[in-house]
């Protein structure tokens, strides 16, 4: 399990850049396409509070990321009817239009990626990193050692 932890670490390190590199030209990192892509599979306007705990983030991580997002014109912020002072985030026209784009970079890269993988071993590591972050979620592995 260490091994994996520690490739997996390996791993998301070498996505995040990978993903920096590939979405650079249109002015965005892996964090803010991340975000990007929350607010989207979100599929209605959500608190920032909200987007952090459904990407795994921390808070104040993703507001200030939305902030920029939203000085750029990316994101805007429209009224709680719930909660008045968390804000909705929503996506413009113009981050809808970068994400878009940025999505259509991620497709060749993505099938470049896995080419020479059988879709079997995908579904598998799909599954077991899925369950994982489950755990995770549910707060697995906070034991205390005697």
């Amino acid at each position: 399990m260490t091994d994996l932890i520690l490739d997996v670490f390996r791993l998301s390190s070498r996505m995040l850049a990978a993903g920096d590199r590939l979405v650079a030209g249109l002015g965005l990192t892996s964090a803010r396409w991340q975000i990007l892509g929350a607010i989207v599979q979100a599929g209605r306007p959500q608190p920032v509070a909200w987007l952090a705990r459904d990407l795994g983030a921390n808070r104040q991580n993703v507001q200030r990321i939305v902030n920029d997002l939203e000085k750029e014109g990316l994101v805007t912020f429209e009224a709680n009817p719930h909660h008045r002072r968390a804000q909705l985030a929503v996506l413009t026209a113009k981050g809808r239009e970068t994400f878009d784009a940025a999505m259509r970079l991620q497709a060749p890269w993505a099938n470049s990626l896995s080419d020479g993988l059988a879709v079997e071993d995908l579904e598998t590591a799909h599954r077991i990193v899925a369950g994982l972050r489950k755990k995770l979620e549910a707060g697995a592995g906070h034991e205390e050692q005697a």
